[in-house]
């Protein structure tokens, strides 16, 4: 995790100890709210972090008013 930003280190760190027992399911808002980021910060991280990030999976699920993020363990 050395070429990830400091950012982008907080919110893999929240995701993988937030699925440490399986998937779920997150909208950035909510993962945002958990680390102190904002919403947009979380959200525009969270596509790159699915390629970049081996500990999580991270995989774009559906789209309502936002969308929603499926997470599991690598």
């Amino acid at each position: 995790m050395s070429d990830f930003t400091e950012e982008e280190k907080r919110i893999v760190s929240y995701l993988r100890e937030s699925v440490s027992a399986g998937e779920r399911y997150f909208r950035a808002k909510n993962i945002a709210d958990a680390i102190g980021l904002s919403a947009k910060q979380v959200g525009v991280r969270l596509p790159q972090l699915a390629e970049k990030s081996d500990d999580v999976e991270i995989e774009k699920w559906g789209r309502a008013r936002s969308t929603t993020w499926r997470v599991t363990r690598s």
